[in-house]
């Protein structure tokens, strides 16, 4: 006998809600039948996979286990069902598309109004955050696609090209080398690099199109800016604290029109990164993820950006 998916179920909300009584209402069952259904569970098990206390109960090793296994299965599960409501019907229902911040406000704000007047019947569910957690929300099915830059390692994963995105220097505005029409990188080497923090592709993207090395810390850590954000990065380059890196959708989205920043092309071959829209390998949804991505190709292409 093999567990059920309503048994599965019991046990992912048992695991979110920490109380059967919880976990029964969120079910819209009664508390009784959620907790048949548990026990019914743990004899297939032949384990118990809670532990029952008075403050609420607490997965055993095996209810851990099985916990991992079943998210797999419902999502699993939850996407054939849609898979056969959505047959012949592209992006319609529930897409959930995860982005990184170095896109998200720069793309998306022109890309979804097009994207509702064509498909208004899809329901997009958006998620922004860096490339490494989007990629392991793929994987384990809990996003359909992502919008992300290469290079990165997409073993695993499919993709389809929406543009390139050239990268340019940002200076601050009465500095030396916005004299020069294009910014050699190796002119950056004696000036005070401003990067994003660690985990942002941007950052990795930037010092390898020019060929550099991250900026150290200082013995008294007085030194290696990082910033969070890119408008954090923009305003620490206005107020004269260094120099940075930029991607050109964001500079033509408008990031640097009230700061005193000059943006210089880079004087080296190919400054860019390639925006795609990626999703899990062999995915149901994998033909609304290339029209997705041709619908922003098509997109920027018309504001003359790809």
């Amino acid at each position: 006998m093999l567990p059920t998916i309503r048994q599965l179920q019991y046990l992912k909300l048992l695991a979110e809600h920490g109380a059967f009584g919880r976990a029964a209402e969120a079910a819209h069952v009664t508390q009784p039948t959620l907790s048949a259904g548990i026990q019914e569970l743990e004899k297939t098990l032949g384990a118990p996979v809670v532990d029952r206390a008075r403050t609420g109960v607490i997965l055993t090793e095996v209810g851990e286990a099985a916990l991992r296994r079943a998210g797999v299965i419902l999502n699993e599960a939850e996407e054939m069902v849609q898979e056969a409501h959505r047959a012949g019907q592209p992006l319609t229902g529930r897409f959930r598309l995860g982005v990184i911040p170095t896109i998200a406000p720069f793309l998306l704000p022109r890309a979804l109004p097009a994207l509702r007047q064509r498909y208004p019947a899809l329901r997009l569910f958006l998620r922004e955050d860096q490339t490494q957690r989007l990629i392991a929300g793929l994987k384990a099915g809990h996003l359909d696609a992502a919008l992300i830059a290469l290079p990165y390692d997409t073993s695993g994963l499919d993709y389809a090209h929406v543009a390139d995105d050239e990268l340019v220097a940002a200076l601050p505005a009465n500095h030396p080398l916005t004299q020069m029409s294009a910014t050699p990188p190796d002119e950056l080497t004696s000036e005070e690099l401003i990067l994003l923090e660690d985990g942002h592709c941007l950052r990795e993207h930037a010092l390898a199109a020019c060929g550099l090395k991250p900026p150290r810390l200082s013995a008294d850590d007085s030194g290696g800016f990082a910033a969070t954000s890119l408008p954090t990065l923009v305003q620490m380059v206005g107020s004269g604290l260094g120099v940075t890196f930029l991607p050109a959708m964001a500079v033509e989205a408008g990031l640097t029109d009230q700061v005193a920043v000059a943006i210089r092309p880079l004087a080296t071959a190919h400054p860019s990164r390639e925006i795609v829209v990626v999703w899990r390998a062999g995915s149901s949804r994998a033909a609304e993820g290339r029209l997705l991505a041709d619908i922003m190709r098509a997109m920027l292409a018309q504001t003359h950006l790809a």
